[in-house]
């Protein structure tokens, strides 16, 4: 069933003739009536795709507007609606601009100005309010480019600079471009994507949209328009109101012109006190400059057409025009309007038009309701409609019918995410929502042209720059001294150059990126520089690998164990959980989706779930480890869930029994908040069977705690458990189910998810409007931290402030008493008695009281989702995942939520402590626990987190070294130990050579003109030499195509010198040289290999024996003993070998 039908059937409604009429006469005004959630949005695209009109439709606040700017964006099309949003959170706080809102207005102001076909631009009193620049004035700062134009890219340069637009080497925000050769790239401010520009001499030869985190180009445009910053640039120029900027044809719409005109008058009040205030040595535009108050808005609006659709009409009631005005009108025929009420002659003209539409009820997610309510309607003569986000929801619908065993007459499901359903009397039509049926929390999306910059500043992290430490596998540690060109017989090669112990120098060829690694070691330490081939490096690099090896050892016989033993199947899923899972309030997120489906087709397989769930703080780990409770329980098994704090214990009780409160499930908890007779009950009811779901803290892996049938253990926020912990519950049981769910994992964690000894989801997207949180680093200051509680309450909110000083901790409390003197405060420590503590806890969640003064001990768990603004104190002081947990105790609702770490002045922060602030500060956006997790590693070195013993190689070692040390040893011990456990199928899989040496004379390189900028040519290296299959190169070829142009020599060489490593590696040549028109290669060194006894090897013989003229194979004496050696005659090209070589292992 598609959504045209619905769009149809108002297409034919007399109401909605009767509007398309209305607004064919110029300044006519209407009221329209009666229309509830989205059948508005029904009516205005019908009306709009009949009329040749643009339409501004003005809601109440931005999160109404942003809804319906996805309704009619389903319905009319995205490039036909645009939102026009505003662009300061603060009058004259310019530093304070939003910059992804000023992109959407430029967007507009360009689409208005572009004279394409009309648009719908939907906005709220907040836009309006500020005034934009005239249409001369942007006309005259476009740039227009068109494919087949003559210019020259000096002269765009120049056009650049003047619209002042930043020249970067790589366009990642909106008023940058950079040049490389024939192509520019730019971000403009009239679009959310920026544009690749493509000349050939002296003329536009394509224009291409580009992604600004893969820089790959999307989509061919024919023509574009560059825009400065309009929210800046023109600050001195004149000003206009937007409705003066806009076509005079435009129809407006209004929900509430009254609120919104109050609005703007509260709005300009503020701007001018603002304006007092300002310093008077700059000199400021005054308001009436800047922005608009309501007489002015009230005065345009008279010249358009207007529709209001509130319940009251405001221009109804108030003529602000004399009724001469009027008479003019009257002229108009009487037919060519037919009204829904008389109206006595010689009075105003405005025209009512009444629908008959209500609200969609609740049903308190009670099916039998739902469905009583879709026969009433049925048998009462209605179409009713169900509409679903997505197909799996439409499906859930079918299911979740047929579970019920009841009669359900006719109904349609259609795919379209509305925001609000509604009945139709007149139309005779119903049209629900799932989301509201099963009371989830819906959400909205807004274009943002800025959301791409966190990817970039990820890959920052791992760039190597000049001076860093970098680990290489053989020779140690030393410093990266930068790309740097060798003279190899005359032709040019790339290097890199690292420098070791009393200057020695080592070159390292780009084919060999992969054995140098950025050594994140402790604290900013210097590591300890060895010369070049002494013996120090070998040594450690052994006895990390024995020291290795025995954690591996012990790991890898844990996990045989568990694979061998076999654990409870689970049943295919009730109708049960699959209510359960419909009743979840928020919309489950794509990765959820995947995570629950992982878990379930797990615990249906006979193996023992061993899983790690990655998601970040409040992405809805929880929800999903409530479902394979419940799951677990369904199928008469116990599960034990394990936290790490106290209180986390007591919330997540909470958690589970609201979240079960429907279903026959019981849940207790075990921590310290219970008294010794409530432990002992708990035990016997959990030893006897009667508790289904107990979560506890590491009382659980007591000896008193037993258990008649556990089938699932939960790990919560297990970045927090000590090794021992964890040990002990591998051995309760080999063959119960572990699922571990953690927002910023530790390396060890990850080490083994990695290793494939257990098996990893991420869940990386954010639940719906969780808006980032705001951070500020701001230094101890009473009137800042006056105002934000100040405005935190008066918004409702509440607030945690994290002092982590018991001794001082009252004069805290004391010092934000007397500067919010209203406020009620709370002090939360471990130290308190723990009844206590789970009183003052209580109290905090139901909004008791306003600020709760605390140690840490809020930051692993307390949930408080009216909580929106933390401080906390002396932030140099913590860890980055503490910290990270901490700031994801706010922003747990959909309001926005603000964190300050207060620190001292950064010169008197250690360089970690700045490092560690710094990474906050750009990891605002939802969903970067794992990034953040990634840089902590880096800023303190891998340290003790590995438990005590690894913990001293690290330090000297760098951690990726000693991931790759450990890998190393994982794989002997696969190959060796281990064999009948990780048995190959066949012998095919085998690599015998792990790494192979090029020596040339070919030059083989992104040459300086190509690209240009170094680090980027590093990059580019790096994923050269990642690169494993043909396909990988194929794609790898046509990006750098379409960022830099065509293909130079040196790099179509430097990409087949990379299939020549692939089929050399298969034919079993440890070193290649390929020089004076000679090619060389060296068999494997160990004559004791058993490659030498394999069928590739046998292979590579009978070739040669077949094409003896062409392929030389002899012996060799060299230092290290005897070498087989194949060499071929007469090379003119790389391409050359390659053909030579393809046959040998065809």
């Amino acid at each position: 069933m598609s959504k045209t039908a619905l769009l149809q059937s108002y297409a034919q409604v007399l109401q909605t003739q009767n509007l398309q009429s209305a607004i064919a006469v110029p300044q006519n005004k209407t009221h329209l009536k009666g229309l509830v959630g989205s059948s508005l949005s029904f009516v205005i695209s019908n009306v709009f795709n009949q009329s040749e009109k643009p339409f501004l439709i003005v809601f109440n606040d931005k999160e109404e507007a942003a809804f319906y700017l996805n309704d009619l964006e389903q319905l009319c099309g995205e490039k036909e609606v645009f939102f026009y949003p505003g662009s300061y959170r603060r009058p004259y706080q310019i530093e304070e601009t939003d910059n992804a809102n000023v992109l959407l207005r430029a967007e507009v102001l360009n689409r208005i100005n572009s004279r394409k076909k009309p648009a719908i631009i939907v906005t709220y009193p907040d836009a309006l309010f500020e005034k934009v620049v005239t249409r001369k004035e942007l006309e005259r700062n476009t740039l227009k480019i068109a494919v087949n134009d003559k210019l020259s890219i000096d002269f765009v340069n120049e056009v650049l600079f003047e619209y002042q637009f930043k020249r970067v080497d790589f366009v990642t925000e909106p008023g940058e471009f950079s040049v490389r050769g024939g192509i520019v790239d730019v971000f403009s401010f009239s679009n959310d994507e920026p544009y690749r520009i493509e000349f050939f001499g002296d003329e536009v030869d394509s224009i291409r949209t580009f992604d600004v985190e893969t820089q790959l180009s999307i989509e061919q445009i024919k023509k574009i328009n560059i825009i400065p910053n309009v929210e800046n640039k023109f600050l001195d120029e004149q000003r206009e109101s937007f409705l003066k900027y806009i076509a005079q044809k435009t129809v407006i719409f209004f929900k509430n012109a009254d609120l919104c005109f109050s609005r703007i008058d509260d709005f300009f009040t503020k701007a001018e006190e603002a304006f007092k205030t300002l310093s008077s040595t700059l000199k400021h535009a005054a308001p009436n400059e800047l922005f608009c108050n309501s007489e002015l808005l009230k005065r345009q609006i008279l010249d358009f057409n207007l529709v209001e659709f509130g319940t009251v009409s405001f221009f109804k009631n108030n003529v602000i025009a004399s009724p001469d005005s009027y008479r003019e009108k009257q002229s108009v025929s009487m037919d060519e309007i037919t009204t829904s009420l008389p109206i006595a002659i010689g009075t105003p003209r405005n025209d009512e038009i009444i629908f008959n539409t209500a609200p969609q009820p609740t049903f308190n997610k009670q099916f039998n309701l739902l469905i009583e309510d879709l026969n009433n309607h049925y048998n009462n003569g209605f179409t009713n409609y169900i509409a679903c986000v997505s197909e799996q929801q439409a499906k859930r619908f079918h299911d979740i019918f047929d579970d019920s065993h009841l009669e359900v007459k006719p109904y349609k499901t259609i795919v379209l995410s509305l925001h609000q359903g509604f009945v139709d009397q007149d139309q005779k039509m119903v049209c629900y929502t799932d989301h509201q049926i099963f009371e989830r929390y819906h959400k909205f999306h807004l274009k943002n042209g800025y959301a791409k910059k966190q990817a970039i500043t990820l890959k920052e992290l791992t760039n190597l720059a000049l001076g860093d430490y970098v680990t290489h596998i053989d020779h140690g540690i030393g410093r990266f001294g930068g790309l740097q060109k060798i003279d190899v017989e005359g032709k040019k090669q790339e290097a890199i150059k690292l420098v070791y112990g009393e200057r020695d120098i080592l070159y390292l060829s780009i084919h060999s990126l992969h054995k140098i690694t950025k050594f994140n070691g402790k604290d900013g330490k210097p590591p300890k520089i060895y010369k070049l081939g002494s013996n120090a490096w070998k040594v450690l690099k052994q006895k990390t690998k024995t020291r290795a090896k025995e954690i591996a050892f012990n790991l890898i016989q844990l996990y045989a164990k568990r694979k061998t033993e076999k654990g409870y199947q689970y049943h295919p899923d009730s109708y049960m959980q699959l209510e359960l899972e419909s009743s979840f309030i928020y919309e489950d997120t794509p990765d959820q989706i995947t995570a629950t489906a992982d878990i379930k087709a797990d615990m249906e397989s006979e193996r023992p779930m061993d899983r790690l769930v990655c998601g970040d703080v409040g992405f809805g780990k929880t929800e999903v480890a409530i479902r394979a409770a419940f799951k677990a329980v369904d199928n008469g098994k116990q599960v034990a869930v394990l936290v790490p704090t106290t209180i986390l214990a007591y919330q997540h009780s909470r958690t589970f029994k609201e979240r079960l409160i429907d279903f026959p499930v019981t849940v207790d908890y075990l921590n310290r908040f219970r008294t010794t007779k409530e432990r002992r009950e708990t035990l016997e009811n959990l030893e006897a069977g009667k508790v289904d779901i107990i979560i506890g803290t590491h009382q659980l892996v007591s000896q008193q705690v037993k258990f008649k049938d556990l089938g699932l253990l939960i790990v919560d926020e297990e970045q927090k458990f000590g090794v021992a912990v964890k040990e002990k519950l591998k051995t309760i049981k080999e063959n119960v189910d572990v699922l571990t769910l953690t927002a910023t994992p530790i390396p060890r964690t990850l080490q083994f998810s990695l290793m494939a000894a257990r098996d990893l989801s991420v869940i990386n997207t954010p639940p719906p409007n969780r808006y980032p949180i705001e951070s500020h680093v701001i230094r101890f200051n009473e009137e800042t931290i006056r105002d934000a509680v100040s405005y935190e309450i008066e918004r409702g909110g509440q607030i945690f402030f994290i002092h982590n000083r018991i001794e001082n901790i009252k004069e805290v409390a004391g010092m934000i008493q007397r500067l919010v003197p209203d406020a009620k405060i709370g002090i939360g420590h471990g130290q308190l008695d723990g009844k206590k503590l789970e009183q003052l806890m209580l109290a905090f969640m139901n909004g008791e009281f306003d600020v709760l003064v605390s140690t840490t001990i809020v930051e692993s768990g307390l949930d408080v989702p009216n909580a929106n603004t933390i401080f906390i104190n002396n932030a140099n002081n913590f860890g980055l995942s503490d910290l990270h947990q901490m700031r994801g105790r706010v922003g747990r609702s959909n309001k926005k939520a603000f964190c300050y770490f207060i620190t001292p002045e950064y010169s008197a922060m250690t360089d970690d402590a700045r490092k560690r602030i710094t990474a906050l500060e750009q990891f605002t956006e939802l969903g970067s626990g794992f990034n953040i997790a990634m840089k902590d590693l880096e800023i303190r070195g891998a340290g003790d987190l590995l438990g005590g013993e690894q913990s001293g190689f690290i330090n000297d070692i760098g951690f990726e070294t000693y991931q790759k040390i450990l890998n190393e040893a994982i794989e002997e011990l696969k190959e060796n130990e281990f064999k009948d456990l990780y048995r190959k199928d066949d012998d095919d899989e085998k690599e015998y050579v792990k790494d192979i040496t090029i020596d040339t004379d070919f030059e083989l390189l992104f040459p300086d003109d190509y690209v240009n900028s170094i680090t980027e040519r590093l990059n580019l290296y790096t994923q050269l030499n990642n690169i494993k299959t043909e396909e990988e190169l194929k794609a790898f070829e046509s990006q750098l195509q379409d960022r830099f142009g065509a293909l130079p020599v040196q790099v179509v060489d430097l990409f087949n010198s990379v299939r020549i490593k692939w089929i050399a590696s298969k034919i079993g040549f440890e070193k290649i040289v390929m020089k004076q028109g000679k090619f060389i290669g060296y068999f494997i060194n160990d004559q004791q290999s058993n490659f030498y006894q394999s069928k590739y090897f046998t292979k590579v013989l009978q070739f040669i024996q077949n094409n003896p003229n062409a392929y030389k194979m002899k012996e060799k004496q060299t230092r290290s003993g005897l070498r087989l050696l194949l060499t071929i005659e007469s090379i003119k090209s790389v391409k050359q070998v390659l053909t030579k070589l393809q046959p040998i292992v065809a």
